[in-house]
Parts: C-alpha cells; sequence; structure tokens
C-alpha cells in the first residue's frame, strides 16, 4: 500500500486516481462476441457458454423443477436470511415511491408527471468465484416493487450447466419471472439484442467483470439502455483518533477481496491510527481464503494521513467513492459535508457490509468517480417519469403570446403558428 503523509494538495489528483486499464484489445473482443451473438442468438450464447464456462447446454432457461430443487439444497438458515434480507430491502425501496403532483405554472397552465414502470429490464448476475445471490435481491426487489412487467435475469451455470441455489431462491423470494443460464459478454448481447430464448430488455442492470462492463457500455450506445457506467470496487474510510483499527481494518479487506482490481482508501488525521490499521491489515490478511487475491488489491490501496477532518472530507469529495465509511467522534457533522459518494457508512458499527447485504439500502453503486454524477439503483432506475400539460382558454391566454414571441425569435415559424392559430380561434389579441 502507498502510504501519503501531510500531501500538498496538487498531489491529490494522483492519490484518488483509478488504477489505468488499457481497454483497447479488450473492446474488440466484447464487440466481435457481441456481433456473433446478434447473428446468431442462442447458438451463439451455447458456444460461448461451453468455451468460457466449460457447460454444454441444450437449452438456456432455467427450469422450475430446478428452482425447486435449488430450495431444497439452500438450508433454512440461509433462506431465512434471504428472506430477512429482501424484506429490509423492500421497506427501504418503497419508501422511494413517486407522487406526481398537478402545478398550475399559470391561471389554465396545469402541468403534471406520472411515474411509469419500463416494461422489461435485464439483470446480470456474476457467478464465479462469488455467486453474488445479494445482487438478485437488490435488483429485482425494486424492480418488481416499481411495476416491471418482465423481470429477466441472466447469471453464469458451473460446468454441469447448474446455476447457483441461492441465486435462484433469491430471484424466486425477489420475483424474477425468467432466469436463463448465460454470463459474460454473451448474457448481456442476449438481452440487449434478444434471441430465441432470451427476451429483448429496455434496459440492462448488474455489476460484472471488465468484459461485462465493456459489454454494457457498447450496447448502451445503439440498442438498450444501462444502469450506470462502472468500474472495479471501492471503498473510503474516513477516521480518526476515536476509530475502531480492527473494525477499519475489516473494512478495507471486505472490499479487497472483490478483487484484484479493486481499491481502498484510508483517510485519517492521526498517525497512530494509520499504524494500528496497517498492523491490522497485516494480521487479518493471513487469515482470509482469499488472501492472494486481497493482497494483490491492496497494492493499489492509499493510506492518507492529514491535517483536519475538512481535508479529509474534501478528499474524500475529491474521490467520490462507491463506498464511503466515516468512523470518527464527529460522523454526524462529516456526513452533512458528504457531496460526492455512492452510499455512506456512519459510525464504528455501520460496516459496508451491512449495506452489501441486509440493511436495505441498494449495493448496485456507482464506482470509478461516477458518484459525481450518477446515483446508485433506486425504485426511479426502474421508472420513467412522463409528463403532461393542459391548457384551457384561459391558459392560451396567458402564455400564447409569449410562446409565439419565443418561437419568432428562434425562427421557428411552424412553432409559432401552431399557437397564433388557437390564438385567432379564440380572438386573442396581441
Amino acid at each position: 500500500m502507498r502510504i501519503y503523509r501531510f500531501p500538498e494538495k496538487q498531489a491529490w489528483s494522483e492519490i484518488v486516481a483509478r488504477p489505468h486499464l488499457d481497454v483497447s484489445q479488450l473492446n474488440a473482443t466484447v464487440a466481435s462476441v457481441l456481433a456473433d451473438v446478434k447473428a446468431r442468438g442462442d447458438e451463439a450464447v451455447k458456444a460461448y457458454e461451453e468455451k468460457f464456462d466449460h457447460a454444454v447446454l441444450t437449452a438456456l432457461a432455467v427450469t422450475d423443477e430446478e428452482i425447486s430443487e435449488a430450495e431444497q439444497l439452500v438450508s433454512d438458515d440461509l433462506k431465512a436470511a434471504i428472506r430477512l434480507a429482501h424484506h429490509n430491502i423492500k421497506v427501504f425501496h418503497e419508501s422511494q415511491r413517486f407522487v406526481g403532483q398537478h402545478v398550475e405554472t399559470q391561471p389554465g397552465v396545469v402541468c403534471w408527471q406520472k411515474s411509469v414502470p419500463i416494461e422489461r429490464v435485464g439483470l446480470y448476475i456474476p457467478g464465479g468465484t462469488a455467486p453474488l445471490f445479494s445482487t438478485v435481491l437488490m435488483l429485482a426487489t425494486p424492480a418488481k416493487i416499481a411495476g416491471c412487467k418482465e423481470i429477466v435475469l441472466c447469471t453464469p451455470p458451473n460446468a454441469e450447466g447448474r446455476v447457483n441455489p441461492a441465486i435462484l431462491v433469491a430471484a424466486k423470494t425477489a420475483g424474477v419471472s425468467k432466469i436463463f443460464k448465460a454470463g459474460g459478454v454473451q448474457a448481456i448481447g442476449a438481452m440487449a439484442y434478444g434471441t430465441e430464448s432470451v427476451p429483448k430488455v429496455y434496459k440492462i442492470f448488474g455489476p460484472g467483470n471488465q468484459y461485462v462492463m465493456a459489454a454494457k457500455q457498447q450496447v448502451s450506445l445503439h440498442d438498450v439502455a444501462i444502469d450506470m457506467p462502472a468500474g472495479p470496487s471501492e471503498v473510503c474510510v474516513v477516521a480518526d483518533e476515536t476509530a475502531n483499527a480492527e473494525f477499519v481494518a475489516a473494512d478495507l479487506l471486505s472490499q479487497a477481496e472483490h478483487g484484484i482490481d479493486s481499491q481502498v482508501i484510508l483517510i485519517t488525521t492521526s498517525e497512530t491510527m494509520l499504524q494500528q490499521v496497517q498492523n491490522e491489515v497485516d494480521r487479518q490478511l493471513e487469515l482470509l481464503p482469499r488472501k492472494a487475491m486481497a493482497a494483490k488489491t491492496l497494492e493499489n490501496s492509499q493510506f492518507v494521513l492529514l491535517k483536519s477532518a475538512e481535508e479529509m472530507m474534501a478528499l474524500a469529495n475529491l474521490y467520490a467513492p462507491e463506498h464511503l465509511i466515516i468512523q470518527t467522534k464527529d460522523y454526524e457533522q462529516l456526513a452533512e459535508q458528504v457531496v460526492n459518494a455512492g452510499s455512506v457508512f456512519l459510525g464504528k458499527y455501520a460496516c459496508e457490509s451491512a449495506g452489501d447485504y441486509a440493511s436495505g439500502t441498494n449495493h448496485t453503486l456507482p464506482t470509478h468517480g461516477y458518484a459525481t454524477a450518477y446515483s446508485g439503483v433506486n425504485l426511479d432506475s426502474y421508472q420513467r417519469k412522463v409528463t403532461f400539460q393542459h391548457l384551457t382558454e384561459e391558459g392560451i391566454r396567458n402564455i400564447g403570446h409569449a410562446v409565439e414571441l419565443m418561437a419568432e425569435a428562434e425562427q421557428l415559424d411552424a412553432h409559432k403558428r401552431a399557437m397564433t392559430v388557437r390564438m385567432r380561434e379564440l380572438n386573442i389579441e396581441k
């Protein structure tokens, strides 16, 4: 890990820089796979499943029998945990329902919005070394609340052609409509273009590796919307001398085990805390089954010692982290200074893992600095706002002449005429 002690502000841009990856060859590979899926549909998806996931599939769709079998394979304790998490996610996202209001901007001019669900959404759930069944809950639960008619899920099978049973249980719990055995770029292509088996969706959600992210960005240019641009996962911990070093180290390592391209940052005003966290990271790292991956991630990590809480928050906002943990004595005051972050965890007991699984907030969040402009997934992510307006004769009298003048000034005569003919019918003089 790199340690910065009281860096000058001109050096902060170096501290917040994400690891740079050359994706030129990757993008070419992704484009080739997407084109093949678009051209050959199911046949191409099955071929790539055999090539990349070593699964020989006769059909892509998960059957009802497979879902029933999965319920027998998942322990009662884990099923109870899934139900608890689903309940909390549901309660939190239901609180985000939009209530439109009719607004009279002028007498006789009424405007309002209606929230309309996206009819068909696609969810991508990684399988691999960490089958993210929690992400099923995070993505499908708000989709169901929003009223999406069809929720399509794609996830890679194992070499035997089977989907992780916890993913299937979570999908059933959250109300997924259809589940397909497809991973990687081929899954994104199938949902973007549609195949004989996989329906074409209108928006794709979900995390993934560099190939999946590149595929989402490519299909979003012409064919389908996506939740947000995203990169590798990251956490920033802001800690003072009152923080618990064991907790801080655990939070940093919980993020580091995501993958070798993840990033963790500690910002502190205490030299003692910096040293204690460093020692705790070294100690806890030895206990992790994913030690090698986490150790590689720590090569991209930064420990930063600053002079004040104000500086800590300024640097955190510049970094715009996916996850921001504030473990200080005055965390409530510092929370008011948060401008750029995906999700914020306050106090020593609010570990990132709580939000990842069961507190109720969503864990699908902007990374790579996109928190400066994007929100995490929420109920609005699955809905569109359709705008309505109604004008009476009085409304025409109140805004008609202004519309004519503005259209004329923009040299859009047909726009002006559309209002003029109405004013003429109503005998409204200028």
